[in-house]
């Protein structure tokens, strides 16, 4: 009886480990935040969540104009990611009346255009290994 039960432990952890080595880590880094103020909130999404709720919502705290943060546990597939500089700590991107942002933002890929990040500008593949991504504000 002990040794089914050491064979089945065995077997649990070894398909545990294998599940958990497919998931990756994604870390992201931002080089270029123009004062310490506040914090750097980051967001994981695919294509069916973007810019709704995310997947892996992650804080940072700024040092020297500099800040990166790691989502763990991503299993390989399609992603984006957003990210503003929270400078007041509100917990939200303020906005002009007009709807301009008063925060810094920015996606993967670094695409900048004159409207919100879209999924088809901002993703990227995960693949067999984990990833680094700089993205600039």
């Amino acid at each position: 009886m002990k040794f089914l039960l050491s064979i089945l432990v065995v077997a649990m952890l070894s398909i545990t480990n294998s599940i958990t080595a497919q998931n990756k880590k994604i870390t992201v880094t931002i080089n270029n935040i123009t004062s310490d103020k506040g914090k750097v909130g980051f967001a994981l999404f695919n294509k069916d969540n973007f810019m709704k709720t995310p997947i892996q919502g992650k804080e940072s705290k700024i040092k020297d104009g500099k800040t990166t943060v790691v989502f763990e546990n991503v299993p390989s597939g399609e992603y984006a990611i957003t990210c503003y500089h929270d400078k007041n700590n509100n917990g939200k991107m303020d906005f002009k009346s007009n709807g301009m942002p008063l925060e810094d933002y920015g996606a993967s890929n670094n695409v900048m255009a004159f409207a919100p990040p879209t999924f088809e500008g901002a993703k990227f593949m995960l693949k067999d290994k984990d990833l680094k991504l700089e993205i600039k504000f």
